[in-house]
């Protein structure tokens, strides 16, 4: 399986999230956007770009609650609470954002 971005098809899983990190870039995680139906705002770009952040740090991609508890301690409790972050991802902050943010599944998502 894969997605195409201008011109190149690059290799997602079964799922839709992308085999190779390094392949992610912004135009990647607009497609993978429009596959999820997200339209991407400020506030989705800085979730995705914590999520990134957090996974270099860390080398794992975090569940919900542990997603929401380290957003809020960095971008403030408004942001660090699970329903601010379902109405920018509806089908689950973790595991939607994470693969917009071509990061892999997080542990515990079914």
């Amino acid at each position: 399986m894969g997605i195409e971005v201008n011109g190149t098809t690059f290799e997602t899983d079964e799922e839709g999230y992308l085999v190779n990190l390094a392949d992610w870039n912004e135009d990647i995680a607009l497609e993978l956007a429009k596959a999820e139906n997200v339209e991407m705002t400020p506030s989705h770009w800085e979730v995705v770009n914590f999520l990134r952040g957090y996974y270099d740090e860390f080398q794992i991609a975090p569940a919900v609650r542990v997603l929401t508890k380290a957003i809020g301690k960095q971008l403030g409790p408004e942001k660090g609470n699970s329903k601010y972050l379902y109405e920018l991802f509806p089908y689950g902050p973790a595991k939607q954002a994470c693969k917009i943010a071509g990061l892999p599944k997080p542990t515990g998502c079914v």
